[in-house]
């Protein structure tokens, strides 16, 4: 490894050439056409369990546990194992509402092309300009080809949400009221909505052609009067850091997983799944040094003071042949909760 390769010869050091080329970085950091596969998902045994119950009962899968120990993972992992396509996903925070997950209806969009001279005294049909979001995507799920839906953070959104989700996972339906005015007006009882299309986990090549194959999904669905019908209950996982209490009639509709803090064990584990052949073929010094940080993880990362990516972040470094001088072991291994490092 020349000097250049190496993160000591990057920022702040003399470089014959320019621009320097940046060696690789973890494979969780990695993008494009050339994004390694997702990893094995290192789950104990008993949470598998509780995950096939979730999914046996058409139940919401409350996932909660401190930041770091794998909850909107498992979404990913629960998609890739049963063959469900990409994930969609719902981040929540203090601002989200119910209806944005549901659908959007670009009303800006429908003015400015009902006054285009062209548009002269034609209808344009409101279902041109709805898009079901997120959670309205994966309620419109065909039959026999559910979704899954990761609705992340709950916890951050305003304390009515639980609720107005829990009436929409009850009744399976939900009314645009846009679409029902026009089927009043128009008579047409049925219209073609687009859904939601997340982000694959691969960009396509550069001649458009998908870097890896993945299940085909329907690009719209078939709203009645107005309404959208649940065909097939998506496969709902919900993560909560925590940071407040669910009423309990939304907690008695869902079957909940807490995951607890990784032990050595399960870390060594979750590390092989996410190094393969580097952590496997690393020579004798390389592999002590990083069980000697597994053990010290397991201590000082209890009741969530370290989250697990920054353990992996550290054996990056180490597998990299960076030195880890204490300074640089403290900033990538820092508590979350600010107390002294480990």
């Amino acid at each position: 490894m020349t000097d250049t390769d190496s993160p000591h010869g990057l920022f702040g050091h003399p470089h014959a050439t320019l621009p320097v080329r940046l060696p690789p970085g973890p494979p969780w950091r990695r993008f494009g056409p050339q994004r390694p596969k997702r990893p094995h998902y290192v789950i104990r045994p008993e949470d598998t369990d509780v995950v096939n119950a979730a999914l046996q009962l058409r139940r919401p899968l409350l996932v909660t546990g401190f930041p770091g120990v794998g909850k909107s993972s498992l979404a990913y992992a629960v998609a890739d194992d049963l063959g469900l396509g990409d994930v969609l996903h719902w981040p929540v925070n203090s601002r989200s509402v119910l209806t944005e997950a549901l659908y959007r209806y670009d009303a800006v969009a429908r003015l400015r092309d009902a006054t285009a001279p062209e548009q002269s005294g034609r209808r344009l049909p409101v279902e041109k300009y709805v898009v079901l979001g997120p959670l309205g995507s994966a309620l419109a799920s065909a039959a026999g080809s559910p979704r899954v839906l990761l609705i992340d953070e709950l916890d951050k959104g305003d304390i009515d949400l639980p609720n107005d989700l829990l009436t929409v996972f009850e009744d399976g339906a939900f009314e645009i009221p846009e679409l029902s005015r026009q089927a009043l007006e128009t008579g047409d009882r049925t219209a073609q909505v687009s859904l939601t299309r997340p982000a694959p986990y691969q960009a396509p090549d550069t001649d458009g052609a998908p870097a890896e194959s993945a299940p085909t999904t329907a690009s719209s669905a078939t709203v009645v009067e107005g309404w959208v019908y649940c065909q097939e209950f998506p496969v709902v996982v919900i993560t909560s850091n925590g940071e407040r209490d669910f009423p309990p009639a939304f907690l008695r509709r869902c079957v909940r997983l807490d995951l607890r803090d990784p032990e050595p064990d399960h870390l060594k584990d979750v590390v092989k799944a996410q190094f393969g052949e580097d952590f496997s073929g690393a020579d004798e010094e390389t592999l002590a040094a990083v069980e000697e940080m597994i053990d010290k993880f397991g201590e000082a990362g209890r009741h969530g003071r370290l989250a697990t990516d920054q353990l992996l972040n550290a054996i990056h470094l180490r597998l990299s042949t960076v030195r880890l001088d204490p300074h640089v072991l403290n900033a990538v291994l820092r508590p979350l909760d600010n107390t002294d490092t480990p």
